[in-house]
């Protein structure tokens, strides 16, 4: 028998553990925390539901290729609708609100710009052509060579990778709001779009093009049924057991340790942190060293407040974007120049908005995001000033009052990113996708220094966000299958 043992539950390990499950291996996963999930766990408190970490459902099409590789579908296991309007970008004189369809967000583009209809239209349609190369061809790829980003498709659009977002949004539009609302997708990559190759454009469509949805319950119904689908398929999952070593000799990796006790497996996958993962290894068995990770660029970490408020609020919609502020000062002081925001830009999420079960009748569940820069201290006295901040501009953007209607707040911040995830520098969500960080330059999915350990996750190929977590194990299985069967 084939054993694999996977580190951690997040999207990207119980996809791997899935795809090696379906291959006909034994498969056990190992969870730090108590519930499965890794960074896409849940809060359920006094009849509030709140999604942890990821929020949006992007690229539906993903999710769609996951569960049909193993028969199934979506709706085998959640229900998803698509939000209508998708959401809402608050500046400081006015609301773009983003619609469902291309004729809804053209005719907002036009009520702000004149003539920007048609500028978007050829965007999104170069956005489209550049989400089926990425999405079909290079994604795809585990990140071993070079060539691997060398196909007719991508010869052809190689300008793009020498050219930002940034230059290629300011080139067609003039209106900075509508400038700001085509850079925003790119931070789901975690970089700014002054330094992102422009062939990610591809993420405009997935957010023009394919739209954003919502799975009726949260965001954790994906892991739920991914976890369900793993049991299924015979995974045995072990939550509340940390690993502590991961067991080597002579180079040849043998399992791990976990409460005082050695897993024996032919193969170990590690979802967790790829920086952590390599401290569970002897020095000489480990790939990259504290400089190589202190001088990586890191997606944002985090000031996340979970609120519940005991009335429903007014003028806002599922998703907002809180946009009053400079978006380049804010994105300075994460990348450039690391410090606390001096007037940060922010998220909040309203889920039962939309979905009535995720917060008591006539109640609003509140999930409210600010990103900082990784690796900043984080103390109470901080996370409190910037709660007022947040909410005295959500209060003045939204024209109510709210801070008397708030039944509890919960935060999280880097600590619990470094505590509870192990994250390094308390990063969210991984390494960022800069030209420098892209494909092979990526860290990379199997172990150089140890036969048969291998990784997967934001931190490698192909990067940051849940639709690429699902490719990534998809990636790192298919990479263990074809060395078994040599």
């Amino acid at each position: 028998m084939k054993k694999a043992i996977v580190v951690g539950s997040g999207f990207s390990s119980l996809s791997a553990a899935c795809y090696l499950a379906k291959s006909g291996f034994e498969v056990e996963i190992f969870e730090k925390n108590s519930t499965v999930g890794g960074r896409a766990r849940q809060l359920v408190k006094d009849g509030f539901t709140f999604d942890i970490g990821p929020s949006w459902y992007w690229m539906p099409d993903i999710f769609d290729k996951f569960f049909a590789d193993f028969g199934k579908k979506t709706s085998d296991y959640y229900q998803l609708d698509k939000l209508n309007p998708a959401y809402k970008i608050f500046f400081d004189d006015d609301t773009i609100t983003i619609g469902d369809c291309m004729e809804a967000i053209c005719d907002e583009f036009e009520r702000i710009e004149s003539g920007s209809s048609e500028h978007l239209r050829n965007f999104i349609g170069q956005a489209q052509e550049n989400y089926d190369i990425a999405i079909n061809k290079v994604v795809l790829r585990p990140g071993l060579s070079p060539l691997e980003l060398v196909t007719k498709e991508t010869i052809l659009k190689v300008d793009q990778f020498f050219k930002t977002i940034s230059q290629e949004v300011r080139k067609r539009f003039k209106n900075p709001k509508l400038v700001s609302t085509l850079e925003f997708p790119v931070l789901f990559l975690g970089a700014k779009p002054s330094n992102t190759p422009s062939f990610y454009n591809f993420m405009n469509f997935a957010d023009f093009g394919l739209g954003t949805w919502h799975p009726k319950g949260g965001m954790y119904e994906i892991i739920k049924a991914m976890k369900s689908l793993a049991e299924e398929l015979g995974v045995k999952i072990h939550t509340a057991s940390p690993v502590s070593n991961i067991l080597v000799s002579d180079g040849q990796v043998l399992g791990i340790r976990s409460k005082g006790k050695n897993h024996i497996a032919n193969y170990v996958i590690s979802g967790a942190d790829y920086h952590h993962s390599e401290t569970l290894l002897d020095k000489k068995y480990r790939q990259y060293s504290e400089s190589y990770w202190e001088k990586r660029t890191y997606a944002p970490s985090s000031l996340l407040f979970y609120i519940g408020f005991d009335k429903k609020l007014q003028n806002i919609e599922h998703h907002n974007l809180f946009f009053d502020t400079d978006f380049e000062v804010h994105a300075q002081e994460i990348y450039d120049n690391p410090q606390w925001p001096s007037n940060p830009l922010f998220y909040v999420n309203f889920p039962s908005k939309t979905d009535a079960s995720m917060a008591p009748d006539g109640q609003e569940t509140g999930f409210f995001l600010v990103p900082i820069a990784p690796g900043l201290e984080d103390t109470p006295e901080l996370r409190e000033q910037y709660f007022d901040i947040v909410l005295d501009r959500f209060e003045r953007l939204t024209n109510q009052q709210i801070k008397k209607s708030i039944i509890f707040k919960e935060s999280f911040c880097v600590n619990d990113f470094v505590e509870q995830y192990n994250s390094y520098k308390g990063n969210a969500y991984g390494m960022a996708n800069t030209l420098k960080q892209t494909a092979f330059l990526r860290p990379n999915l199997k172990s150089s220094k140890v036969k048969n350990l291998f990784f997967t996750g934001q931190l490698t190929v192909p990067g940051p966000g849940v639709p690429p977590s699902l490719i990534s194990g998809k990636l790192v299985a298919d990479l263990i299958t074809k060395t078994t069967n040599k």
